[in-house]
Protein backbone atom coordinates (compact mmCIF):
# COMPACT_ATOMS: atom_id res chain seq x y z
CA UNK A 1 0.00 0.00 0.00
CA UNK A 2 2.77 2.46 1.01
CA UNK A 3 4.63 1.83 -2.87
CA UNK A 4 1.33 2.31 -4.12
CA UNK A 5 0.89 5.73 -2.47
CA UNK A 6 4.38 6.63 -2.75
CA UNK A 7 4.33 6.01 -6.98
CA UNK A 8 0.82 7.90 -6.90
CA UNK A 9 2.47 11.24 -4.82
CA UNK A 10 5.69 11.02 -7.31
CA UNK A 11 3.13 10.75 -10.45
CA UNK A 12 1.24 14.04 -9.26
CA UNK A 13 4.50 16.06 -8.40
CA UNK A 14 5.70 14.78 -11.99
CA UNK A 15 2.76 15.61 -13.59
CA UNK A 16 2.82 19.51 -11.21
CA UNK A 17 6.48 19.82 -12.88
CA UNK A 18 5.41 19.32 -16.39
CA UNK A 19 2.24 21.90 -16.08
CA UNK A 20 5.02 24.82 -14.82
CA UNK A 21 7.17 24.61 -17.83
CA UNK A 22 6.41 26.68 -20.52
CA UNK A 23 6.66 24.89 -23.60
CA UNK A 24 8.33 26.29 -27.32
CA UNK A 25 6.23 26.65 -30.35
CA UNK A 26 6.00 23.42 -32.11
CA UNK A 27 7.86 23.41 -35.11
CA UNK A 28 6.63 20.36 -37.47
CA UNK A 29 8.21 21.04 -40.63
CA UNK A 30 11.39 23.07 -40.83
CA UNK A 31 12.52 23.29 -44.49
CA UNK A 32 16.35 24.78 -44.52
CA UNK A 33 15.53 25.51 -48.68
CA UNK A 34 12.87 28.15 -47.57
CA UNK A 35 15.54 29.99 -45.75
CA UNK A 36 18.59 31.73 -46.48
CA UNK A 37 21.62 30.77 -43.88
CA UNK A 38 24.50 33.47 -42.49
CA UNK A 39 26.52 32.39 -40.05
CA UNK A 40 26.53 28.91 -38.24
CA UNK A 41 23.94 26.50 -40.23
CA UNK A 42 22.07 25.18 -37.25
CA UNK A 43 19.39 22.07 -36.99
CA UNK A 44 15.71 22.53 -35.21
CA UNK A 45 13.93 20.14 -33.75
CA UNK A 46 9.74 19.38 -32.96
CA UNK A 47 9.31 22.80 -29.94
CA UNK A 48 12.64 23.61 -29.74
CA UNK A 49 11.85 26.97 -31.49
CA UNK A 50 10.12 30.25 -29.14
CA UNK A 51 7.67 32.27 -30.70
CA UNK A 52 8.01 36.56 -30.60
CA UNK A 53 5.64 36.33 -27.34
CA UNK A 54 7.49 33.44 -25.77
CA UNK A 55 11.16 34.98 -25.89
CA UNK A 56 9.35 38.73 -24.69
CA UNK A 57 8.27 36.44 -21.39
CA UNK A 58 11.66 35.33 -21.07
CA UNK A 59 13.54 38.37 -21.26
CA UNK A 60 11.16 39.75 -18.96
CA UNK A 61 12.55 36.81 -16.68
CA UNK A 62 16.28 37.86 -17.07
CA UNK A 63 18.57 39.93 -14.89
CA UNK A 64 21.48 42.34 -16.30
CA UNK A 65 23.59 39.31 -15.40
CA UNK A 66 21.90 36.23 -17.02
CA UNK A 67 21.86 35.52 -20.63
CA UNK A 68 19.81 32.46 -22.25
CA UNK A 69 20.67 29.84 -25.31
CA UNK A 70 17.96 29.83 -27.14
CA UNK A 71 16.13 29.93 -30.62
CA UNK A 72 13.34 32.00 -31.90
CA UNK A 73 11.36 33.11 -34.78
CA UNK A 74 10.68 36.88 -35.55
CA UNK A 75 10.28 39.39 -38.31
CA UNK A 76 13.02 41.60 -38.87
CA UNK A 77 12.02 45.03 -37.72
CA UNK A 78 15.58 47.34 -38.77
CA UNK A 79 18.96 46.38 -40.33
CA UNK A 80 22.39 48.41 -40.78
CA UNK A 81 22.38 49.84 -43.23
CA UNK A 82 25.81 50.51 -43.61
CA UNK A 83 26.93 46.69 -43.63
CA UNK A 84 24.31 44.59 -42.26
CA UNK A 85 26.28 43.94 -39.22
CA UNK A 86 23.32 44.20 -36.53
CA UNK A 87 19.25 43.90 -37.17
CA UNK A 88 16.75 44.44 -34.72
CA UNK A 89 13.89 41.68 -34.78
CA UNK A 90 10.21 42.51 -33.22
CA UNK A 91 8.89 41.39 -29.53
CA UNK A 92 5.63 41.31 -28.23
CA UNK A 93 4.13 44.90 -27.09
CA UNK A 94 6.20 46.74 -29.70
CA UNK A 95 9.64 45.65 -27.90
CA UNK A 96 12.78 44.90 -29.88
CA UNK A 97 15.50 42.17 -29.30
CA UNK A 98 19.06 43.87 -30.79
CA UNK A 99 20.68 41.55 -32.21
CA UNK A 100 24.27 41.20 -33.00
CA UNK A 101 26.39 38.44 -34.70
CA UNK A 102 29.28 36.62 -32.95
CA UNK A 103 32.66 37.55 -33.57
CA UNK A 104 31.18 40.21 -36.27
CA UNK A 105 32.09 37.02 -37.86
CA UNK A 106 28.99 37.61 -40.63
CA UNK A 107 26.69 40.09 -41.60
CA UNK A 108 22.80 39.84 -43.05
CA UNK A 109 21.43 41.40 -46.48
CA UNK A 110 20.07 45.34 -46.04
CA UNK A 111 17.10 44.72 -47.41
CA UNK A 112 15.93 42.34 -45.07
CA UNK A 113 13.33 44.40 -43.42
CA UNK A 114 9.92 42.55 -43.00
CA UNK A 115 11.12 39.15 -43.67
CA UNK A 116 10.94 36.24 -41.44
CA UNK A 117 14.07 35.28 -39.38
CA UNK A 118 14.87 32.20 -36.86
CA UNK A 119 18.17 33.46 -34.76
CA UNK A 120 20.17 30.93 -32.47
CA UNK A 121 22.29 32.18 -29.65
CA UNK A 122 22.09 33.80 -26.78
CA UNK A 123 19.02 36.50 -25.16
CA UNK A 124 20.48 38.83 -22.83
CA UNK A 125 20.02 42.60 -21.30
CA UNK A 126 22.33 45.13 -21.67
CA UNK A 127 22.95 49.37 -20.59
CA UNK A 128 23.55 50.62 -24.10
CA UNK A 129 25.93 53.89 -23.73
CA UNK A 130 25.10 57.12 -25.46
CA UNK A 131 27.88 57.39 -27.84
CA UNK A 132 27.25 53.69 -28.85
CA UNK A 133 23.27 54.72 -29.68
CA UNK A 134 24.55 57.46 -31.40
CA UNK A 135 26.38 55.12 -33.52
CA UNK A 136 23.33 52.88 -34.53
CA UNK A 137 21.16 55.49 -35.02
CA UNK A 138 24.00 56.71 -38.28
CA UNK A 139 24.06 53.65 -39.33
CA UNK A 140 20.21 53.79 -39.23
CA UNK A 141 20.17 57.35 -41.51
CA UNK A 142 18.79 59.58 -38.81
CA UNK A 143 19.01 62.75 -38.81
CA UNK A 144 22.32 64.96 -37.51
CA UNK A 145 19.13 66.18 -34.93
CA UNK A 146 17.60 62.77 -34.19
CA UNK A 147 21.01 61.96 -33.11
CA UNK A 148 22.30 64.95 -30.81
CA UNK A 149 18.66 64.45 -29.31
CA UNK A 150 20.12 60.55 -27.77
CA UNK A 151 21.28 61.85 -24.59
CA UNK A 152 20.81 58.97 -22.00
CA UNK A 153 22.04 55.23 -21.77
CA UNK A 154 19.39 52.63 -22.87
CA UNK A 155 18.42 49.03 -20.95
CA UNK A 156 18.25 47.12 -24.38
CA UNK A 157 16.93 43.57 -24.95
CA UNK A 158 19.62 42.09 -26.76
CA UNK A 159 20.70 38.73 -28.44
CA UNK A 160 24.19 37.42 -29.91
CA UNK A 161 23.43 35.23 -32.98
CA UNK A 162 25.34 31.98 -33.65
CA UNK A 163 23.52 31.76 -37.20
CA UNK A 164 20.67 33.38 -38.52
CA UNK A 165 17.80 31.84 -41.14
CA UNK A 166 15.72 34.63 -42.95
CA UNK A 167 12.75 33.36 -44.83
CA UNK A 168 13.51 33.51 -49.03
CA UNK A 169 10.98 34.52 -50.81
CA UNK A 170 8.98 36.73 -48.74
CA UNK A 171 8.18 40.75 -49.87
CA UNK A 172 10.64 43.21 -47.65
CA UNK A 173 9.50 46.42 -46.32
CA UNK A 174 10.24 49.18 -48.81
Amino acid sequence: MKKILLCMAALVLFSQCKKEEKSAEVVTSFNPEEYASFGEAFEIKDGEIYSMEEISSKYQDLTDKDTLQVIFKSSINEICQTKGCWMTLGLENEKESFVKFTDYAFFVPMNAQGKEAIVKGKAYKKVVPVEELKHYAEDEGKSPEEIAAITEPKVTLAFMADGVYIKKGQDAKQ
